[in-house]
């Protein structure tokens, strides 16, 4: 689940190449040249000075943006484990802690159908490259401990105990089945899923909450696309 906020430009940007210096190259723009540059030679096969050249900038402005290639494909990962941070800790005390997790997760999460393809092109490079498979644990961990020191200071116990990592785990668990779900189908917002996910993950998947919860999605998902 790679989040962040997206554009409805930003497939067709991806699929379709640039050529040539973007005027004011930004660090969106060197991050689809780079993945533009990953999917059509290879991570492997792609150098940093690739990257830099075909955006028109130095090495430096590239280090300016990113630590390493691979740090290209998770800075959108990491930068919503940031987002997710900050909103937890803006929590006010009386919100249900799993209602407080389902809020803060959505609102850092705001892909759309169209979103897809790109998202797709960075799972499958992150799924195919040992380099980037050997750093996902340490993107998903982060993303998880942000979870777990939130629940960690609603319960009271050390952020490495049982109940905080049962939750922060847990968490990863729904979300990413969510995202796989969503990603399968690309039919609505990345949002709708989580929050369905999430929310049945609040209730315990309650066999009842869950049938409720699919009967609206059935109902409710038409009147999304549509609009």
């Amino acid at each position: 689940m790679l989040t962040g906020t997206a554009s409805t430009s930003r497939a067709a940007e991806v699929a379709g190449g640039r050529r040539g210096r973007p005027p004011g190259t930004s660090r969106r723009e060197l991050e689809l040249i780079a993945l533009r540059l990953f999917t059509e030679q290879g991570f492997d096969n792609t150098t940093i000075e690739q990257i830099a050249a075909e955006a028109g900038v130095s090495k430096r402005t590239f280090f300016r943006y990113f630590s390493s290639k691979t740090g290209v494909l998770w800075s959108e990962f990491d930068r919503e484990v940031e987002v997710i941070r900050v909103a937890l800790d803006e929590v006010p005390a009386g919100t249900p802690m799993m209602d407080a997790i389902r809020r803060a997760v959505v609102a850092a999460n705001h892909y759309g159908p169209q979103d897809v393809p790109e998202l797709r092109m960075r799972m499958n490079l992150i799924g195919t490259v040992p380099a980037l498979q050997s750093s996902a644990a340490v993107h998903y961990d982060a993303w998880e401990r942000a979870i777990s020191d939130f629940a960690a200071t609603r319960t009271g116990q050390p952020a490495d105990s049982l109940y905080p990592l049962a939750v922060g785990r847990a968490t990863l668990a729904a979300c990413r089945a969510a995202y796989d779900r969503w990603s399968a189908r690309a039919d609505a917002d990345l949002t709708f899923y989580l929050d369905a996910a999430l929310a049945a993950l609040a209730a315990g998947f309650d066999p009842g909450v869950i049938r409720a919860s699919a009967q609206a999605l059935s109902q409710d998902l038409p009147r999304r696309v549509a609009t």
